[in-house]
């Protein structure tokens, strides 16, 4: 049952489940948020291997292919999409969220812990149920201690690549596959753009590419390729197929975004989050390195220096097949309920109408 149950949500190898044999490794990202300087550069190298279209602002206010800043800090993308496969965050602090995120990252370190003796009587937890937990220490920051007066965080952000990927679950026509790297692509020639995946992805990744002019280099106007089709990062799975890494990872000049085996990944992160603690950075946190989370973990993994909401990011994701065997049981003890219910009538209609004759 336990192996059912983890087609659905859980703990399990895509790869395996996906049927291949003698694949190799699961292959995936870790982007370490800490390092990220946001320049920028896996956006372009992204764009440029993968030849995503960019378009310019609708107003016309872009020129020559670069999309105009949106005012929203020093961001010209906004978020992930069918024509923007990575995406840079940029996020402005003050010091009082700089130390709102170390005192809720010290009470999820993330890491095996036990309690310590100042936990309380009642052990109480909180809202995470991690309070009072030794092994990483406990932060007590607050905006009056010395801290920087802003912050930026910058996070590259990916396609997660899903262990339960919702978008490939619902996917009618097999456009989305699952590779022989664990990864999720979409094979643009079989989709037809129905969009079932744009509302099944709970990060809000893939999205059905316009059919709308894109602005070139020159100035000149054309029709994207794979217009009115789902688009997404393919974790360059024909660069990997050959022994390379993606462009992102390629051209990153600080190795914020690491790729390598997925385990690997997540051990990496695992070692760069103790670092951090052990600096004092308790507001520290590892994203989808968790395989009993909503989504069975991710093949990206990122560190975050802030809750994941600080990022855009969802905190608890959840797919949408993780819970069809319960609605399938609610489904059909609700169908035995009404059977028994017209069953009931039938037969006392029945005995009354003997009665009465």
């Amino acid at each position: 049952m336990g192996f059912w149950h983890n087609q659905l949500s859980g703990p399990t190898n895509p790869t395996r489940d996906a049927a291949w044999e003698d694949h190799p490794k699961r292959k995936g990202f870790f982007t370490d948020t800490s390092i990220c300087i946001g320049c920028k550069a896996c956006e372009v190298a992204c764009k440029e291997w993968n030849r995503v279209p960019t378009r310019t602002a609708k107003e016309g206010q872009g020129h020559g292919g670069v999309k105009a800043l949106t005012g929203n800090s020093y961001d010209n993308s906004s978020a992930l999409g069918a024509d923007t496969w990575r995406h840079v965050a940029f996020i402005e602090q003050g010091p009082e969220q700089l130390a709102r995120a170390r005192q809720s990252g010290a009470v999820n370190l993330g890491m095996p812990s036990v309690r310590s003796e100042t936990a309380g009587s009642n052990g109480s937890a909180g809202s995470n149920g991690s309070a009072g937990l030794s092994g990483g220490g406990v932060a007590t920051a607050t905006a009056t201690d010395d801290l920087p007066h802003v912050r930026w965080l910058m996070s590259s952000d990916v396609c997660k690549h899903c262990t339960h990927a919702g978008c490939l679950d619902v996917c009618p026509t097999g456009a989305l596959f699952r590779t022989e790297y664990g990864s999720v692509v979409v094979q643009a020639d079989v989709c037809n753009g129905c969009g079932y995946c744009v509302s099944a992805c709970p990060f809000g990744v893939i999205e059905r590419r316009s059919n709308g002019l894109v602005e070139l280099a020159d100035g000149s106007k054309a029709k994207p390729v794979n217009a009115g089709n789902a688009q997404k990062c393919t974790l360059c799975y024909d660069r990997i197929s050959h022994g390379e890494v993606p462009a992102c990872a390629q051209t990153c000049p600080t190795t914020s975004i690491k790729f390598g085996d997925h385990d690997e990944m997540v051990r990496l992160a695992r070692e760069r989050l103790a670092q951090l603690h052990s600096q004092g950075q308790t507001e520290a946190r590892l994203y989808g390195a968790n395989p009993n989370d909503g989504v069975g973990g991710t093949g990206s993994v990122f560190l975050l220096m802030d809750e994941p909401e600080a990022y855009g990011l969802p905190p608890d994701p959840i797919v949408p097949t993780a819970k069809v065997g319960r609605m399938f049981t609610m489904a059909g003890l609700a169908g035995t309920a009404l059977m028994g219910v017209v069953v009931t009538v039938f037969a006392g209609h029945g005995i009354f109408g003997r009665r009465s004759s």
